[in-house]
């Protein structure tokens, strides 16, 4: 098809049919084997693949690993143009999209130095705009290349944990991340992925009212099979979870599985393929994983079957969303098919059957309760008393949950209000608004702590009905709520540099800047009242290296460091270079 005529690309977003007499949901995909190169000089390996669970979200890429080094050449996978780059501090780090004619996009991050030319664009841009951190629309066919140029060099900047490239394939026009290993890079891969264990739900609750049966798994012959092999449920409504993952060949690290299938008496009844998924989709992955488990120390479980509030759901399903009911007392044969990129496939088999001292009680308490606290998906949700309120949006909740609510004193004299558990996610952010028992406009700050991790958000003041004195903040969590008067500025403080030094030795200038809300809204250096590029890469560490912007000569540096009320910082420093 691409050989024909290169530049039309297609691609299927809904790859399966539901036909019952063919057992398969998913269709084999049909994308060009040998359009794109492997990006990087470095012996191919992987150190993650597209789809691999990841805490909030899908791996969105294939890590490639650099032999555990930094400044290898990255090379353009394809003909095409450079037409983004990006810098930030966390995610990406520096990346460059480059555009092809076949109507795809690649994407290079956690780099190094671009190359030259690239590099030097970039810097004139960065210096008009007066920021560091840039996100370019580059004029198509300013920077061509062609398959195999060297475009940058690999590191380890962004969210990056260690030296590797980040590399993605998305269709140009909707932004969709395609599975790279569809394309083949030529990584070879002989080994069918590993089933760890099942999990049994009783979807007559809730999934985060239950703690599910985690059964495990013993490989005969190739096959898992369960122990015991008859597995009986007290429900008429079942649906089940795996914990599984990859390996390509010569590698022992655990990647993403491809494709799951659950099969009722050899009938396909749902199944999910991590084919194409876009950013505004990966925060979902929360409702494909047994979110309760994994937030409380447990294992990745993935669910064979669609939870209810889970809107834009990657699975495919002959009917509504994968529960299997079971109406009788009759043995149900289940197998569940386990598949990578490469065809490589692993498969669990066992007997299923309701208890046959099963008694029907009423279905779904929590929708036949209707309390004040009952919280169910595809419904707006609000909580409200005389000090906190907040709601949920209709697409918030993945599954019902009976809310949970307290409040306490804390030793600085705060009240602390507790929403709920961190073992429930939530799709987006949702507004909290909190009476202020003192309150200084416009420096209030709304804190939000659980498990050891802080969260802060300017607070504004907003009407509560036409009572005044309330503060509203948005967060994506449920925790521990508080309202705080933030007056405290920055704190800046230099790394082996200081005012009327002679820094003629130096290679660069290091700042650390630190606030108490952990939040730097702007920070800003000028040289001789020039505006002066200063990197950012992960967090409060802000660095400059000497260039042709600051010639040999007397000079002065004013640092300006301002948090998110406004509180601000401001030091000069002369030195000679």
């Amino acid at each position: 098809m691409f050989k024909n005529n290169p530049k039309a690309f297609f691609f299927l977003l809904t790859f399966f049919s539901v036909s019952t007499s063919v057992a398969q949901l998913f269709l084999p995909k049909n994308y060009q084997a040998d359009y794109f190169d492997y990006p990087v000089i470095a012996a191919k390996g992987l150190a993650a693949n597209f789809g691999e669970l990841r805490p909030n979200h899908y791996h969105m890429g294939l890590d490639c690993r650099t032999d555990q080094a930094q400044n290898k050449k990255i090379l353009a996978a394809a003909d095409g143009y450079i037409a983004k780059v990006k810098i930030e501090p966390w995610g990406f780090g520096r990346a460059i999209y480059i555009n092809h004619p076949n109507g795809l996009t690649t994407l290079y991050a956690h780099l190094n130095d671009f190359y030259e030319g690239l590099e030097k664009y970039v810097k004139q841009q960065q210096y008009a705009l007066q920021s560091w951190a840039v996100y370019l629309d580059i004029p198509a066919n300013l920077f061509p290349v062609k398959k195999g140029d060297t475009i940058a060099l690999s590191g380890n900047t962004g969210g990056s944990q260690g030296p590797h490239l980040h590399f993605e394939i998305r269709d140009t026009k909707s932004d969709k991340v395609l599975n790279p290993l569809l394309f083949d890079f030529g990584i070879a891969d002989t080994i069918a992925p590993d089933i760890i264990r099942l999990a049994v739900y009783n979807r007559n609750l809730s999934t985060y009212e239950q703690t599910p049966a985690l059964i495990p798994l013993k490989k005969i012959k190739g096959i898992y099979s369960t122990t015991p092999a008859l597995i009986t449920v007290k429900t008429d409504k079942v649906s089940f979870g795996i914990s599984a993952t990859d390996r390509v060949t010569g590698s022992s690290n655990p990647n993403g599985i491809y494709e799951a299938v659950l099969y009722n008496d050899d009938r396909p009844i749902t199944g999910f393929q991590i084919d194409n998924i876009s950013y505004d989709e990966t925060r979902d992955f929360n409702a494909h994983i047994d979110y309760k488990v994994r937030s409380r120390g447990g294992p990745y479980i993935q669910h064979l079957s669609r939870l209810p509030g889970y809107n834009n759901s990657i699975y495919k399903s002959i009917h509504e969303d994968g529960v299997i009911n079971l109406s009788d007392d009759s043995i149900h044969t289940i197998k569940i098919e386990v598949k990578d990129v490469n065809g490589n496939v692993s498969y669990v088999s066992f007997s299923l059957r309701r208890d046959t001292n099963y008694v029907e009680t009423a279905k779904t308490p929590l929708a036949s309760q209707q309390q004040s606290n009952q919280f169910h998906p595809d419904f707006i949700n609000v909580f409200e008393n005389n000090h906190i309120c907040f709601y949920l949006a209709e697409k918030k909740l993945y599954d019902s949950i009976r809310f949970q609510y307290s409040e306490i004193i804390s030793k600085q004299g705060n009240t602390i209000y507790q929403l709920h558990n961190t073992s429930v996610p939530l799709h987006g952010y949702f507004p909290i608004s909190i009476k202020a028992k003192t309150a200084l406009p416009g420096k209030m700050v709304m804190h939000r702590f659980a498990n050891g991790k802080h969260d802060y958000a300017k607070a504004d003041e907003v009407m509560h009905g036409k009572e005044p004195g309330w503060y509203k903040a948005s967060f994506r969590e449920f925790g521990s709520f508080e309202l705080l008067i933030d007056t405290i500025a920055p704190a800046i403080t230099p790394i082996g540099f200081k005012d009327g030094m002679n820094s003629s030795k130096q290679r660069r200038i290091v700042f650390v800047v630190r606030d108490n809300t952990e939040e730097i809204k702007k920070f800003t250096a000028t040289l001789d009242g020039n505006w002066l590029r200063f990197s950012n890469d992960k967090g409060n560490r802000f660095i400059y290296e000497f260039d042709e912007m600051c010639p040999a000569g007397e000079h002065e540096l004013k640092i300006v460091a301002e948090d998110q009320v406004g509180n601000t910082t401001e030091k000069v420093y002369r030195f000679t270079r």
